[in-house]
């Protein structure tokens, strides 16, 4: 495998669940399947000097991830969420202010090989927060990849465009990309939304989740599609994100020809698997829930 860091940027948090409080937050949660398929990812990110603080800290070490860079912000409290779901286990978020990854403040070691960057447009609400992201763009990273992720009222983004175009992969869901091509569910002509958002977000591969229906993948105008398994859902916070990590880990694995078809359909099994758990980060094995399918 080729050497150098592979970063996720972005928010830390607590989703607060009616069942109980689960550690999460998408670059978390995407570092944290990372990890259990082989990867040796870094967070970058921020945490109160408090007890949940604390918590994250302990919980970063034991799932054998890279805390380094993870910040102890001096006066901002750890980031909660308060989570509702409906009857299909969907979730609705509120998402607290003036939190520590509001303020991540971790900068890359100049000259440092960085092997892949993971972010999402969430932890972009702040200004201090663009601002680093910036320096970690100008690294130039091998593999740049973003998962948008449209939370009212965090959903504007046009004003991050210049950080968001440009990359290698670009993940949604389809609501998302619905929304950014003004198309109506149920007549989807997807040849036209890869080819707008390609355009906007200068980007030549798309990659659109469909929740129970599985995902789309478009390549430089190759489209691939994968029927999702099969399961009881529990609830689909952190799916997306492990769908992310399994798709960002093949690439990491066979940069250069990557099996397309193979990718997608290793991501909908793991993300399948998470959304008839409880919580983003349930305790598995990649071998088992993954058939031992290393790429």
């Amino acid at each position: 495998m080729n050497q150098g860091r592979i970063v996720c940027f972005g928010e830390v948090l607590w989703d607060l669940l009616p069942q109980g409080r689960f550690l999460g937050g998408a670059p978390l949660n995407v570092a944290y399947h990372l990890g259990r398929l082989g990867q040796k990812p870094s967070l970058v990110s921020a945490i109160g000097d408090d007890a949940l603080g604390r918590e994250t800290r302990a919980a970063v070490k034991a799932a054998g991830l890279d805390d380094t860079a993870l910040r102890v912000h001096p006066g901002l409290p750890t980031g909660v969420v308060k989570v509702q779901l409906d009857a299909a286990g969907h979730a609705r978020y509120e998402i607290c202010e003036g939190v520590a990854w509001d303020e991540i403040g971790g900068l890359p070691t100049p000259g440092e090989p960085l092997r892949a960057l993971l972010f999402g447009s969430l932890a972009l609400r702040t200004a201090a927060n663009r601002e680093c992201l910036r320096a970690w763009r100008a690294a130039a990273p091998a593999l740049t990849v973003c998962d948008i992720n449209l939370r009212s009222p965090y959903d504007q983004l046009e004003p991050l465009m210049p950080l968001l175009r440009g990359i290698d992969l670009l993940k949604l869901n389809d609501d998302e990309a619905l929304r950014l091509t003004g198309q109506s569910r149920g007549a989807e002509d997807w040849d036209r939304i890869f080819g707008e958002l390609s355009e906007r977000f200068a980007c030549p591969r798309l990659c659109v989740t469909l929740g129970g229906e599985g995902a789309r993948l478009w390549v430089e105008g190759r489209q691939f599609s994968v029927p999702a398994p099969k399961v009881i859902v529990r609830d689909t916070i952190g799916a997306g994100d492990s769908f992310c990590a399994a798709l960002v880990d093949g690439l990491l694995r066979h940069p250069h020809r990557p099996d397309w078809q193979a990718l997608l359909e290793r991501a909908c099994r793991l993300g399948a698997f998470v959304a008839s758990r409880d919580g983003a980060q349930p305790d598995y094995s990649a071998a088992e829930v993954l058939g031992f399918r290393q790429l």
